[in-house]
């Protein structure tokens, strides 16, 4: 497994987007994919990844994370280019 961090940004079927951390992203999607990831994307499979960025280490990872999800959708839609 790596270790190294990311963050990483998803676009659900109703056209939401998910943000998370991971140190293996393949394996996130997949989890997320079989309703085994988060809550707010059970509902919501599948999804597609549209944003990955590497992070340094896992705090920094949260930080950034917390900073896209304050982003607006048209912000995040961006970013998802």
């Amino acid at each position: 497994m790596s270790k190294n961090w990311f963050v990483y940004m998803v676009k659900c079927k109703d056209n939401t987007y998910y943000t998370g951390v991971s140190n293996d992203i393949k394996h996130r999607i997949e989890q997320h994919n079989l309703s085994k990831g988060a809550k707010y994307t059970r509902a919501r499979r599948p999804v597609k990844l549209v944003y990955s960025e590497q992070c340094e280490d896992h705090s920094t990872a949260l930080k950034r994370e917390c900073v896209i999800k304050k982003l607006t959708r048209s912000q995040k839609k961006e970013l998802a280019k």
